[in-house]
């Protein structure tokens, strides 16, 4: 039997904060575009700035940890932090609204492509990555 065609191939599966969230509280959207994503050998990431942002009393720690061990937790590296410099001016955002989404931005877009990136934060997102990376809201 043949395997079904996918919408997904190799390439890279970010979360942002609310992903991460979500995929901890087991929601059921996420969990199943992260099962399809590991079938299809993508790489599920964040951004090592993503956990700090997502700790909060929705999720607790050994949960958290849990999930974390599941995937690839990407460091913010100085090349990391100026091209998140870089996009903030194109974009001309500045500010600790954006600097956070600015580092996932950057990550983002030095992943493996494609690139799928879930996020609660899809204007934000598609303004940094530009055409780059698929922006999903969740």
């Amino acid at each position: 039997m043949a395997r079904a065609q996918s919408r997904l191939s190799a390439g890279t599966l970010l979360f942002d904060c609310e992903g991460l969230v979500k995929w901890c509280q087991a929601d059921q959207r996420v969990t199943s575009m992260v099962r399809e994503a590991q079938d299809n050998d993508f790489r599920v990431v964040v951004s090592a700035i993503t956990p700090v942002e997502a700790q909060d009393v929705r999720v607790k720690a050994d949960r958290l940890r849990w999930f974390l061990s599941r995937l690839r937790v990407e460091p913010v590296s100085e090349e990391v932090s100026m091209s998140a410099i870089e996009l903030l001016r194109i974009a001309r955002l500045h500010g600790h609204k954006y600097a956070i989404d600015a580092i996932v931005a950057a990550t983002a877009l030095r992943a493996v492509k494609p690139v799928i990136m879930l996020t609660s934060d899809e204007d934000d997102m598609t303004t940094l990555c530009g055409k780059s990376v698929k922006v999903v809201r969740i």
